[in-house]
């Protein structure tokens, strides 16, 4: 599985922006995709995740009321919508991918296979 994000840029805060990221090759056993970012100097960590079966949703709180995930089965591509935004929300933003089902860690790193290269999101304030 090769994963492709996309919609970063500079906004101000208060601002939105919209990150996609597409999946390409044995996408047919997705569990769940997800988003991680890492600002700078810092560990990478969880934004939010979607579960492929039930379409089941989940967010840091951080960004709760704020960010809202989403799917398009058709072009297996998941979206991350972003309003609202922060100078603390300035990060890099990784889309990642789970094909196994079983016990699902939706915040933990290890529990993704695949991960797309990363999209830059800075905020100005």
């Amino acid at each position: 599985v090769q994963l492709q994000a996309s919609g970063g840029g500079l906004v101000q805060a208060g601002g939105s922006l919209r990150l996609s990221c597409a999946a390409c090759g044995q996408t047919l056993s997705t569990y769940a995709m997800g988003w991680f970012r890492q600002a700078p100097g810092k560990e990478r960590v969880f934004v939010a995740a979607i579960r492929w079966g039930d379409s089941n949703t989940y967010y840091v709180d951080s960004v709760k009321g704020r960010f809202t995930i989403s799917r398009d089965n058709a072009k297996n591509t998941v979206y991350l919508q972003m309003n609202s935004l922060k100078p603390e929300d300035t990060a890099v933003y990784y889309c990642a991918s789970r094909s196994a089902g079983g016990v699902y860690y939706y915040a933990r790193i290890t529990s993704y296979s695949y991960w797309g290269q990363g999209t830059q999101v800075t905020v100005s304030s």
